[in-house]
């Protein structure tokens, strides 16, 4: 029995009807249900597979059944391999191969009853593979190439990171934890679920659909919000990327947490700024830094530190000293190894560049392996610069490179609309030395998980965006460009104060049926700007066929709008007689203009932008309308058959798109996604704002 089923058992026998795991939808466990249901998994995991000796993958949203699992193998003795979300197909083949992996462990079975806990568990036929004695949790991480590694980590180990963090803090931020790191991300087992496990808080495990992470790289921050007040969160763990998303929306809105009393946040490093804004609206953030070699944490902030910046001091369970070079070593407990590989002996190199000073905090400075050493032989860690870039809030994303060149150059990704790159960057050259100030950039898409350039827990992956964007080794697909290179107009849409309002549920119902009156104006024109394009496009049969098929889904939908008016209690007739505003009207005489002036082939980004926008915000729009108005399913026909409809019609178009070669008709929908997204913004700007202020 480890320390773990050991608080488990004793917070059952203490507490036993407070609720251990909020699952959301998926209901929730008391202590005593939990512990039940743990040592019932126990048994049943180590009778069905655990004579062969062989490591269990999991894959699972987060949940109930995620952590029951989790407990179980670790109970029983049987290492697990978590298989995080974002894996690709490759990546997860390797990761069970080189485990031996004998089974795939995934959610309840369909249709089952859920009685002590019924997974849905795949026999895999791996031949086994030297895993290290002792280990009870193996963790793959892409870092930064491609082929996952996994290292082998013990439950000591694991337990004993997860109760430095329950010491360090104390037990008195354990009160409602929200997972929100995709699953199977080391720091959130380890210093999120174990940690509060041990303390005797309550895990809120929501799926990721309900907490606004359905694609975790591309986040719905209006429904965290949301989520975040209504569950009463005390404490989350972010990774830089998630935290500036939740900064700028609380920024935007207003929304504050007093509830909120620790926001740990590692995986990268955070800029001056951010850390400022992040305390501007009340969030306790301390930054951290850890490695997956050593169970994740090992040093994090104190509450009230002087100085901000560093990722403070030792949780304990290891001490950091620097080699002569800067580099940080860690000595104390570290894993027993990767796959087949014990670790060697003596302090752990840790890769990474940094400073103690006098009292003890630890700064990151940058990694050792990164290091540009220009032609006038200054040495320069990227890092430091890149911290520079990304104190301004027009840069979200930078990589510095210039090995072996006279001055440095980089790679940006803009943060906003308009974002006057030049000038943050002349900013940022003024803080620093001559021999590390940016002589040249590029504007380039944004650095996810999805397309290679970013790890699960927010680092660039050097090498693959060097190979893509300074190698040319990879092509861009002209989908990915088109969502790069609108990616800053999209964010003028989505910052529309009605737009947010609605996301929330803070409307009424009059401004609700504004809002349908004015889809129901532009809808009206799908099909005839869909026929005009169509006809234009004659002599380019793949461009024609493919609005044939639009033609064909679009047909009708004007007609669901005005059902959608009628059922929310508005007058159907009168909204469909009336003329539509002024912004409406602008963005569908622009889209008959390009048709017959333009380029047709540019129409094709009024798509994009219609069904992107439902995709991203109709169906969690909805329903947070739906909610707030208690209006009937019948009033939302027209958003919720979207939101749905468009997923299917976005892979469609994804592929449309990258089988376009013409420069020029890339060129023309770029540019059309551009404005359309502005004239849909000034669309719901046009909202009247009267109704929205009562409402909230």
């Amino acid at each position: 029995m480890t320390a773990l089923l050991d608080a488990i058992l004793d917070h059952a026998y203490h507490k036993a009807d407070q609720v251990a795991i909020d699952g959301g939808s998926s209901a929730t466990l008391t202590w005593a249900e939990l512990a039940e249901r743990v040592l019932n998994a126990k048994d049943d995991f180590a009778t069905r597979f655990g004579a062969q000796g062989q490591p269990a993958a999991l894959e699972f949203d987060h949940g109930i059944a995620a952590a029951i699992a989790d407990m179980a193998l670790l109970e029983a003795g049987i290492a697990s391999i978590p298989i995080p979300v974002f894996f690709t197909k490759l990546q997860r083949e390797h990761a069970l191969l080189a485990s031996g992996a004998c089974v795939v462990i995934s959610d309840l079975e369909p249709n089952r009853p859920d009685e002590g806990g019924a997974f849905h568990i795949a026999s895999l036929n791996n031949d086994p593979r030297p895993v290290l004695p002792g280990t009870t949790k193996i963790s793959f991480t892409s870092g930064s190439t491609g082929t996952p590694k996994g290292i082998c980590l013990s439950a000591a180990h694991l337990l004993q990171v997860a109760q430095s963090v329950v010491d360090y803090v104390g037990d008195a931020h354990a009160g409602r934890h929200l997972a929100l790191l995709p699953p199977g991300i080391l720091l959130e087992n380890v210093a999120g679920f174990y940690a509060v496990m041990l303390a005797g808080g309550t895990y809120v495990a929501l799926p990721q659909g309900e907490t606004g992470f359905a694609d975790p790289f591309n986040p719905d921050i209006v429904k965290l919000l949301r989520v975040i007040g209504e569950q009463r969160i005390s404490s989350l763990i972010l990774v830089p990327e998630y935290l500036g998303g939740l900064v700028t929306a609380m920024e935007m809105s207003g929304v504050r947490f007093p509830a909120l009393s620790l926001v740990a946040v590692g995986g990268a490093r955070l800029s001056p700024d951010l850390i400022s804004r992040a305390e501007d609206v009340g969030l306790p953030i301390r930054q951290g830094y850890g490695l997956t070699e050593c169970a994740s944490v090992i040093t994090l902030e104190g509450p009230h530190e002087a100085v901000r910046g560093s990722v403070g001091r030792s949780l304990g369970q290891n001490k950091l000293s620097l080699a002569e070079d800067g580099e940080i070593l860690i000595h104390g407990p570290v894993c027993l190894g990767s796959i087949g590989a014990p670790a060697d002996a003596g302090p752990y190199h840790s890769g990474d560049i940094g400073r103690i000073d006098a009292d003890g905090l630890i700064w990151i400075e940058g990694r050792k392996s990164n290091l540009i050493i220009t032609s006038h032989g200054r040495n320069i860690s990227p890092e430091w610069v890149e911290g520079a870039l990304l104190a301004h809030p027009e840069i979200a994303q930078a990589m510095v490179y210039g090995d072996g060149e006279a001055a440095l150059d980089a790679l940006i990704v803009p943060a906003r609309v308009n974002a006057d790159v030049h000038a943050a960057i002349k900013t940022a050259n003024a803080d620093l030395p001559a021999y590390a100030r940016i002589a040249d950039f590029r504007v380039v898409p944004p650095f996810t998980p999805a397309n290679g350039m970013l790890t699960g827990n927010g680092r660039i992956k050097r090498d693959i965006i060097t190979k893509t964007h300074l190698k040319g080794d990879t092509i861009l697909a002209f989908f990915d460009r088109l969502v790069a290179e609108t990616a800053d107009a999209q964010a003028l849409l989505a910052s529309v104060p009605q737009l947010q309002a609605g996301l929330a549920g803070r409307i009424d119902r009059e401004t609700y049926i504004a809002y349908l009156t004015q889809a129901y104006h532009h809808v009206r024109h799908t099909v005839p700007l869909l026929t005009a394009a169509r006809a234009k496009l004659a002599d380019k049969p793949d461009y024609a066929d493919a609005l044939v098929e639009y033609i064909e889904e679009e047909t009708g939908h004007e007609n669901w709008i005005l059902s959608d008016i009628a059922a929310a209690g508005g007058d159907a007739l009168l909204a469909a007689n009336s003329a539509p505003a002024a912004a409406t009207a602008a963005m569908v005489n622009h889209a008959y203009r390009v048709i017959e002036n333009g380029n047709p082939a540019g129409f094709f980004g009024m798509v994009y932008v219609l069904e992107g926008t439902s995709i991203a915000m109709a169906t969690s729009g909805a329903a947070a309308v739906q909610k707030a108005l208690c209006l009937p399913d019948a009033a939302f026909s027209y958003l919720t058959s979207h939101g749905a409809l468009d997923q299917e019609h976005m892979k469609f178009f994804a592929e449309l798109m990258n089988s376009i070669d013409d420069e020029t008709d890339q060129q023309a929908i770029i540019n059309m996604a551009r404005d359309m997204f502005r004239l849909f913004a000034d669309m719901f700007a046009a909202i009247p704002m009267e109704h929205l202020d009562e409402a909230a």
